[in-house]
């Protein structure tokens, strides 16, 4: 893990055990805790009054109160107090950097975004960025630094367990992880940095394609493929975190190179008009002759509004993509293998393609291959689940810190 964390305090298992039940649970009684634990009736009263006088819970209206009682004496009720602290999770792209402010219980509570111009390649330069970002996120919310008890973010490098990013021949992994772990430690006291296709893969597997699968890879597929590998339920990382990362394609013919969908769609349509291979009055020559580069998304655009120029490159990028998944299953025995980020909104004919174009010959069945419903926002939704994993971890340790 690249969380910082505090030393675990000596304290009654029984308070651990309570909080986890409240997390998960929208309500809970002292009946509903002894249901869970198995504690005695006293044990489990006591751990519930000494988490709501530290603040972690929120004694509830009881039962007749509430309209909910029938008769004998109505049962204390208590709840988690999501407003107790807030988490952050941040995606810290090569050009664009999302912050988003949640609750304890993940619910959205402020967002802000930022572009990064040429000068954000300097390292001071893109730590301020991150952090002046993730302090608008707060204001957003009407938080402050003091409010935030986990911090995750994802960059675009492969990230150890550590959370530091090798050194790359032309420094770019440097430049996307330039000591974020230690900048991000003045914001919150937990603090976990990691792959951005990791972290879409915890997304997937939390509220997107992949949930309830064990075994499955989550494939950022913009601009660059990025592979987030999870094995038996656990995301892969490797000796220098870089499990993911997709130069092996370099070397498979069909594919080239690690370029992402949206990335080949515009590419190989550019070259399609430049040879003149598409129609001189149709929308593919119209939209290259603009004043501003075909991009992915208009390309997959108009194939979807069913121009055959467009439609013709969609499938060729299908079958490259058909040949990066049947790279992929054979070497991680995935089930299931989901294209994640922004792009996945336009790719469904692109799927349709791939699925086409998977051999038939694999050794291993081939995994399904799905489209993400989560949109851009995947590898921030992926960074709140782990920062949320890290608060229920670690959240007795700090509010034994501050004293409560």
């Amino acid at each position: 893990m690249t969380t910082q964390s505090p030393r675990a305090a000596a304290r009654p298992a029984s308070l651990d055990a309570v909080l986890s039940c409240a997390w998960d649970a929208a309500e809970l009684t002292a009946s509903d805790v002894i249901a869970a634990t198995g504690l005695t009736r006293s044990t489990a009263i006591e751990a519930l009054d000494a988490l709501t006088a530290a603040g972690l819970l929120r004694e509830l209206p009881n039962a007749r109160a509430a309209g909910a009682y029938r008769k004998g004496r109505p049962a204390r009720r208590f709840e988690l107090r999501a407003d107790a602290a807030v988490l952050v999770g941040v995606d810290s792209g090569q050009v664009h950097v999302t912050a988003t402010v949640a609750d304890l219980r993940c619910t959205p509570l402020g967002t802000a975004r930022t572009v990064l111009g040429p000068a954000h390649d300097d390292p001071a330069e893109r730590r301020a960025a991150v952090l002046a970002t993730v302090d608008a996120a707060l204001a957003d919310a009407g938080r402050d630094r003091a409010d935030v008890l986990a911090l995750c973010a994802g960059v675009p490098a492969p990230v150890n367990t550590r959370g530091d990013s090798p050194p790359h021949p032309d420094g770019f992994w440097d430049r996307m992880n330039p000591g974020l772990r230690d900048a991000l430690a003045r914001v919150a006291p937990l603090v976990r940095v990691e792959n951005d296709a990791s972290l879409a893969a915890i997304a997937e597997g939390t509220r997107g394609a992949a949930v309830g699968s064990r075994n499955y890879v989550a494939l950022l597929a913009g601009e660059r493929l990025g592979a987030g590998v999870v094995v038996d339920g656990r995301v892969l990382h490797g000796a220098h975190g870089g499990v993911g990362e997709m130069v092996a394609f370099d070397l498979v013919e069909g594919v080239g190179a690690a370029y992402g969908l949206g990335a080949r769609a515009a590419e190989w349509a550019a070259e399609a008009v430049a040879r003149g291979e598409v129609a001189p009055d149709g929308p593919l020559a119209a939209a290259s002759a603009a004043a501003t580069p075909l991009d992915g998304r208009q390309v997959l655009g108009l194939a979807a509004a069913g121009d055959p120029d467009a439609l013709r490159v969609v499938q060729r990028v299908g079958a490259m993509l058909g040949r990066v998944v049947s790279v992929l299953a054979s070497m991680f025995d995935p089930e299931r293998i989901v294209v994640s980020g922004a792009v996945a909104a336009g790719v469904h004919q692109v799927v349709e393609a791939a699925r086409a174009a998977l051999p038939p010959g694999l050794h291993l069945p081939a995994p399904e291959l799905d489209i993400s419903p989560l949109g851009a926002d995947v590898v921030v939704t992926g960074a709140i689940a782990e920062a949320c994993a890290a608060a229920r971890r670690h959240a007795l340790d700090l509010w034994a810190e501050r004293g409560a």
